[in-house]
């Protein structure tokens, strides 16, 4: 039983220089595959290549309640958003109850993404009861429908319908504001009582006593007048070419309830009253960016409708479609109470599809497209703050991180080479496959799965320095124990070798399991570090049974390490070795003492 044993030792004794050859394969591999993806280098996360930090604090609105699963899809949209916009190294957590904060590295599109991050999308389809210019703005302006932002809303069905859009887009609220209705001085009441239909209470209570319906009536026409006198005065008042009157204009107002609103076409601010919203952005089912080729219109938004939403559209165009004037026949896009496009309605658009059309250009479209593709936020957000990190910081931060690293290799290099002398011709190239292969799989972890190397991802492979040297030290103090119990280096190392096997394994499975906690219980940065050290503990292993053990095998052969040099670090008199075990032969029979040659 014994012989097959050191046959199949000695077989994996003589070929250590396969297992060599294995890994010098695999690192030019990975070499190669850097150089010809061209990410030479690994990506750069927020805190050294610069970009900014926004803290987002959630508010309350509406009945919308602040708790986890509310900041957790807000977080899911926020991530979808940025990633939509190719921003993939942008980080999104969770702080405390109430704050987002969000991360992006500088890149092409981390404007864009600055901008949508907190942008709650809410969307509503409202008709427009009254428009006018907004006071401060040209009088002469007029809402066209080439100007940017303003659109069109039309069916994707027959030919005609798509000629009838065609004009309704031309003709997209292009009434001069001396036609408007409001600018001649009617008021806002008779804008919301044409706009207005009978109530379900009013239609229940005529079934009711002449006198309860009076009394009923009377305090429902008294409550509507004084809301529409204050929304009046709202309107009357608003001037939306002022930034801080924008900014509350319509903001928090209830889907339920008419409001004024403000929208900006070819450079003009103008004023809205806007009856209450009949779809909402719940309803919209897809949105895409797209190319008209067709006509002039350039960039479009279409979108498609759930079935809910369609028929709810086509309901919605069709009563517009009856109001022979302008704003009346017209319907306001509301994006975050903002009128992003009022297109005039002369048919009831059908077929669960729309668009809206404009002279956005291809960013506008995409942005416009992305926020609604990927839903409203559950919660407001207001920003709290806004830290740019500038690269020149970057630089000096991941200049310090390498500092630290190169002083930290150089200790336990310095370490090895005056306590394991020639042993250390085995620890440092060790090393430096294992520096090799961490790099190169870094860089190529940047466009696979967008990992980012930040300083705490250095901090990690900084401490992973230490891991690696640990296993050598385990292996190397494995062999020198061997010899003190007086066995020469070629068994001693074969022998070492299986101990100091399950030490390391036991050693870096705690650090791994450690790495893989930490990665899930955490986020952000702390993330980085965990996933640094996961990989570079991995590699631990990878390296230390695939290069350093046929390493030393090899070098276990050479005089210089086999007689035992004083520098090889393996003397067998400096480590106290006891004097080699010698076994006496034993007469072969039973009989003890000198044999007669006579009885012979």
């Amino acid at each position: 039983m014994a012989a097959p044993k050191r046959g199949r030792s000695a077989s994996a004794q003589s070929k250590p220089g396969r297992s060599l050859a294995l890994i010098l394969i695999a690192i030019v591999a990975l070499t190669g595959g850097m150089f010809a993806s061209g990410n030479t280098t690994p990506r750069l996360g927020i805190d050294l290549a610069g970009g900014t930090s926004i803290t987002l604090q959630a508010k309350a609105d509406q009945g919308s309640a602040i708790n986890k699963t509310n900041m957790n899809t807000a977080v899911e949209i926020m991530n979808r958003r940025v990633n939509g916009l190719g921003v993939s190294e942008t980080e999104v957590q969770t702080q405390g109850t109430s704050n987002i904060i969000v991360n992006i590295p500088k890149g092409t599109n981390s404007a864009e993404a600055r901008q949508q991050v907190g942008t709650t999308a809410k969307l509503y389809f409202r008709p427009v009861l009254a428009q006018d210019v907004s006071a401060g703005a040209a009088a002469s302006a007029s809402p066209s429908a080439s100007a940017g932002g303003s659109s069109s809303a039309s069916p994707s069905a027959s030919p005609s319908s798509s000629a009838s859009s065609s004009e309704k887009a031309t003709g997209t609220s292009s009434a001069s504001p001396s036609s408007s209705a409001t600018s001649q001085g009617r008021p806002v009441t008779d804008a919301l009582k044409a706009g207005s239909t009978p109530s379900s209470s009013a239609s229940a209570s005529s079934s009711a006593s002449p006198s309860a319906t009076s009394s009923a009536d009377a305090s429902a026409s008294a409550s509507a007048s004084a809301a529409a006198s204050k929304l009046e005065a709202q309107y009357t008042a608003l001037d939306c070419s002022k930034a801080t009157q924008r900014a509350g204009a319509g903001k928090n107002a209830k889907p339920a309830d008419a409001t004024v609103a403000c929208g900006k076409i070819s450079g003009v601010w103008y004023k809205y009253v806007l009856g209450p919203a009949r779809v909402d952005g719940t309803d919209v089912k897809k949105a895409q960016a797209v190319y008209d080729t067709q006509s002039a219109a350039g960039w479009q938004v279409q979108m498609t409708f759930t079935s809910g939403g369609a028929k709810k559209f086509a309901d919605v165009t069709g009563e517009l479609a009856k109001n022979a004037s302008q704003p009346t026949n017209e319907f306001g896009i509301v994006l975050d109470g903002e009128v992003v496009s009022s297109p005039t309605v002369s048919q009831s658009i059908t077929g669960g599809s729309a668009e809206i059309s404009g002279s956005f250009t291809q960013e506008e479209a995409q942005s416009l497209a992305n926020v609604l593709s990927y839903g409203a936020l559950p919660l407001s957000f207001r920003t709290e703050s806004v830290t740019t990190v500038t690269a020149a910081l970057g630089g000096e931060q991941l200049h310090a991180g390498l500092l630290a690293g190169a002083i930290g290799l150089a200790l336990v290099i310095i370490y090895l080479v005056a306590f394991y002398r020639g042993l250390s011709l085995v620890a440092i190239p060790s090393l430096l496959v294992s520096a090799a292969l961490t790099y190169a799989i870094m860089s190529l972890l940047g466009p696979t799965i967008h990992f980012a190397l930040n300083l705490p991802a250095v901090c990690g492979a900084i401490v992973a320095i230490g891991i690696t040297a640990d296993s050598f030290i385990v292996f190397f103090e494995r062999i020198r124990d061997e010899i003190r119990e007086g066995r020469t280096l070629r068994p001693a190392v074969e022998r070492a070798w299986p101990r100091a096997r399950r030490t390391i394994l036991v050693s870096d499975f705690v650090s791994f399991l450690a790495a893989a906690v930490l990665f899930i219980v955490t986020v952000g940065k702390v993330q980085g570090f965990a996933f640094t050290l996961g990989l570079t503990t991995v590699l631990d292993v990878v390296v230390v049974f695939f290069f350093t053990k046929p390493l030393m095998t090899l070098l276990a052969r050479r005089t210089f390490f086999a007689s035992g040099h004083k520098w090889s670090g393996l003397d067998p008199k400096g480590l106290g070795a006891k004097a080699p075990l010698r076994r006496t032969r034993r007469p072969a029979g039973p009989a003890a003492g000198p044999v007669d040659p006579k009885e012979a």
